[in-house]
């Protein structure tokens, strides 16, 4: 039975390429029995293993019995321990989160810490096919898509899981066969934690419906895993087809011809923490007028004809600058900055006829000039419209930005608050240069390099 249990384990650890023989283990060692078999397992297939105990101080006098078992057990079998002691009511408190949450961020963070002081290649958690099973029920009962129908994973960057092929069963036979103690968490045996309620009270009663419930459904795991691989390159093709190569522009029209357009979609925005309440609505403006935006912690959607727009969300910036003479380089945002001259009309000087070039009579200018965000109610004379103003937003609209881009849009400003050019747009009529024109301001949007 061990001899068979130890090439079940190594079929699965080649099978899977969790490790190999050159790997240095983390192995994740609690005292219970599952950690316990992990190290003893790993030891007898001749890996190079170190162990790694958390004191979370959460049950008395029981944790600090954990702590000296896992001592006096890595001094039998002469593997190194580390050893970490944590506060961590107090943590959870400080974060606003679960003692359950707040345990597994303190343990992992610890543990990569540990894989970068020593060099330990991977860290070997000691789930099994039984903890497999009941985080599957457990999604299904909270309500989850495919990826929470797949059980637990058996590698996760630098984390393997060498024991999922074995049921709880196996391991504690294993342990009986060695002569080999452990310690028993006695929140385990509390049925007050939902995932302890499916352990202690839902698998018994399926059971009884079919003693092999949990092989069974070990065994749909394994399909839906599957099921999941040819999910994901499906969906990966369609994002490429209905979005640019950005991620951040999709093709409403092309994204509607899919075969499942709200799959697509929820995988795009779900992504970027959109959950599936919003991706809903953003999926029902689809088909509705332009302009409704959404918006989380992180992201905005808008929905612009026929694209959705997605971009970071931005904190408000209604931030001036102030421009006090030139020559000068002004930053205008992260990729770009204005450069502002003071040039003499020769004979020879040709106007530029380019949006991201503003030429204006210097002597029309007074200094100090101002950028800022163009605001509602703002109007200038735009450059070629003679006797009235125009208000800068009807100017945005014409030219079809969108909601985005107008918000992004800034104005340069004279000494007297007179628009005199809506940058990269247009220029004052007020402010053109003619042939009377002896000096003028030459401002130019600049890229900067990357």
């Amino acid at each position: 039975m061990r001899t068979k249990l130890l090439r079940q384990v190594q079929a699965y650890i080649q099978t899977e390429g969790l490790f190999s023989a050159d790997d240095h283990l983390l192995v994740a060692l609690s005292g219970g029995a599952d950690s316990i078999a992990l190290l003893r397992i790993l030891l007898e297939l001749g890996y190079s293993c170190v162990a790694a105990h958390c004191n979370f101080h959460l049950r008395g006098e029981e944790s600090n019995r954990d702590e000296a078992f896992c001592q006096t057990l890595c001094k039998e079998v002469n593997v190194k321990l580390h050893v970490t002691h944590f506060d961590t009511i107090t943590y959870a408190q400080d974060k606003g989160i679960s003692i359950e949450m707040a345990a597994r961020e303190l343990r992992y963070e610890w543990f990569e810490s540990l894989c970068h002081t020593y060099g330990y290649t991977r860290i070997a958690i000691a789930h099994h096919r039984d903890d497999s099973v009941e985080t599957l029920l457990l999604n299904l009962i909270r309500g989850t898509g495919l990826a929470g129908l797949t059980g637990i994973r058996p590698i996760n960057g630098r984390i393997v899981r060498p024991l999922l092929s074995l049921t709880r069963q196996k391991i504690i036979i294993y342990l009986e066969a060695l002569g080999q103690e452990f310690v028993t968490d006695s929140t385990n045996l509390q049925d007050e934690y939902v995932r302890n309620k499916i352990r202690l009270q839902i698998i018994p009663l399926l059971k009884k419906i079919n003693p092999q419930v949990s092989e069974k459904i070990s065994e749909t795991i394994q399909h839906l895993r599957e099921v999941e691989t040819i999910y994901k390159e499906s969906i990966k093709e369609a994002i490429q087809r209905v979005t640019d190569d950005t991620l951040q522009t999709i093709h409403i029209p092309t994204l509607l011809a899919e075969v499942e357009p709200r799959v697509v979609l929820f995988e795009i925005l779900h992504n970027r923490g959109f959950v599936s309440a919003q991706i809903d609505d953003i999926f029902r403006s689809l088909t509705a007028e332009s302009g409704k935006c959404f918006t989380n912690n992180e992201w905005q959607v808008l929905k612009d004809r026929d694209t959705l727009l997605i971009r970071p969300r931005c904190v408000e910036n209604k931030q001036q600058i102030s421009i006090a003479s030139a020559p000068v380089e002004i930053p205008l945002n992260n990729t770009t900055v204005l450069e502002i001259k003071r040039l003499t009309r020769t004979p020879d000087y040709c106007i530029p006829r380019t949006p991201n070039i503003a030429t204006l009579d210097a002597d029309y200018v007074e200094f100090p000039l101002t950028i800022r965000q163009w605001e509602k109610g703002d109007k200038f004379t735009p450059f070629g419209m003679k006797g009235r103003k125009k208000l800068v937003s009807d100017l945005l609209t014409d030219l079809k930005l969108t909601l985005f881009e107008k918000e992004a849009q800034q104005i340069l400003t004279d000494a007297h608050g007179r628009i005199i050019w809506v940058i990269g747009i247009r220029t004052s009529e007020s402010a053109k240069v003619t042939e009377e024109t002896k000096e003028i301001i030459e401002i130019k949007i600049e890229e900067l390099e990357k």
